[in-house]
């Protein structure tokens, strides 16, 4: 295990992460199953393998996190699939809760810790790979949880009201006073309720793997802002969110990642792009089914939607039907304003941008930097009448009314960057 080996792990799509990692220590700790519990938003859980007995579940990795420390490996027998098997523990305190890697072994041979710390390594790197995913809020990778948390969302739902269904019968017919064998009954009664407890905390951990209070997130948020600014002569405020502003709230982490990675990319714009500014102001709160974030500096005013194109701002919030709004008055600030719905939009929005050429987007993009019609047609090589004649007609395709509208338009989708 080297550089080497992590270098193609992260390099490896999500769905190919848990093979690669088995392979990678199949020969140092051989094993013949492998399960993770982690913070990944859109499959907390996942499995590779096979056992001889029940179906491992979340609920037995749940349960292992009691036995093992808080840190580092750990290895001995745990109770996975209705069996007692020889393990070996890898955990991670990159992420909160920790990530945990497990390896189901055939054996108890102790494994040498001369083993056990690069592999302990391995998954830190991996680990930390994850959680810049999820913090970053990839465009790709955010719709796939979105996407993964409903499906999720939804089965766990049926699962739960049929299997509920079920046992609550189950147990409406062994209490019936009419029913022999009270020891049967009573050894009945028993099991049913572990069932329908088991069900419950399996339901209750997987929301707490892809939810956490608006709070909480802050809080992350702040502590990751405190170490972009360390070294740099800036103030940082914070509005810290009461019960008022929906800090007890429960919001899914996507949105709190996204929220929180696109907060990072205004800090680093206010701070790049003009220069001048001594403090920054954070506010988080729920107001109804959304989440807002406002970011606001005593800079030159001078803050562009370009700057946040140019990180890709719009591009993050697209997925989740976010908004980004920014207002700059020269000699007293700027402020970025930030909505993400707590819900996917009942009717997603279609890119309106679509009806254009290639052209006509040249050209947009152009305008959206505030260009003028002599300068577009010098960088494009054509003429200042075709510039008019291709604004006329992006106009009329947009369905505005005039360049300003055009240009809001290139910026929330993303043509301005082009």
């Amino acid at each position: 295990m080297d550089l080497r080996t992590a270098a193609t792990l992260i390099q490896a799509p999500l769905s190919e992460t848990l093979p690669q990692i088995s392979a990678a220590l199949a020969e140092a700790i051989p094993h013949r199953a492998i399960a993770e519990l982690s913070n990944c938003s859109f499959a907390p859980f996942k499995f590779r393998g096979e056992v001889p007995g029940p179906a491992v579940t979340i609920t037995d990795l749940a349960a292992l996190r009691s036995h093992v420390p808080a840190q580092g490996t750990w290895q001995g027998r745990a109770l996975l699939g209705g069996a007692e098997v020889p393990v070996v523990v890898l955990i991670s305190v990159v992420t909160e809760p920790r990530a945990m890697l497990v390896l189901l072994r055939d054996d108890d041979t102790p494994v040498p810790a001369e083993v056990l710390a690069p592999a302990g390594a391995l998954w830190d790197v991996v680990t930390a790979h994850m959680e810049g995913l999820r913090n970053e809020a990839v465009p790709a990778t955010l719709a796939v949880s979105r996407a993964a948390a409903a499906a999720r969302a939804v089965a766990i739902s049926d699962l739960g009201d049929v299997h509920g269904a079920a046992l609550a019968s189950l147990l409406g017919v062994l209490r019936d006073r009419d029913v022999e064998d009270s020891v049967a009954r009573s050894r009945a009664v028993d099991l049913a309720v572990t069932a329908l407890v088991e069900l419950r905390a399996r339901a209750d951990l997987d929301r707490a793997q892809v939810e956490e209070r608006a709070g909480d997130a802050f809080e992350r948020l702040a502590e990751s802002l405190r170490r972009v600014l360390r070294g740099r002569e800036v103030r940082l405020d914070l509005g810290l969110p009461g019960a008022e502003e929906g800090a007890d709230r429960i919001v899914p982490s996507e949105i709190t990642s996204t929220a929180a990675a696109v907060v990072r990319s205004s800090v680093h714009a206010m701070l790049d792009d003009q220069g001048g500014v001594s403090r920054v102001h954070i506010g988080w709160k729920v107001v109804g089914a959304v989440l807002r974030a406002t970011v606001r500096d005593d800079g030159p005013g001078t803050l562009s939607c370009g700057s946040l194109d140019r990180r890709r701002v719009p591009e993050r919030l697209g997925p989740l039907g976010g908004r980004v709004e920014v207002d700059a008055v020269p000699g007293w600030g700027a402020t970025v304003t930030i909505e993400v719905p707590l819900g996917p939009p009942e009717t997603p929005r279609e890119d309106p941008l679509t009806v254009l050429g290639a052209r006509e987007l040249e050209v947009l993009g152009q305008v959206a930097r505030g260009r003028r019609n002599r300068d577009i047609a010098g960088d494009l090589h054509i003429s200042e009448s075709t510039v008019k004649f291709h604004v006329a007609k992006i106009l009329e395709k947009l369905g505005v009314g005039s360049r300003g509208e055009a240009a809001a338009l290139a910026h929330e989708w993303g043509a301005a960057a082009r």
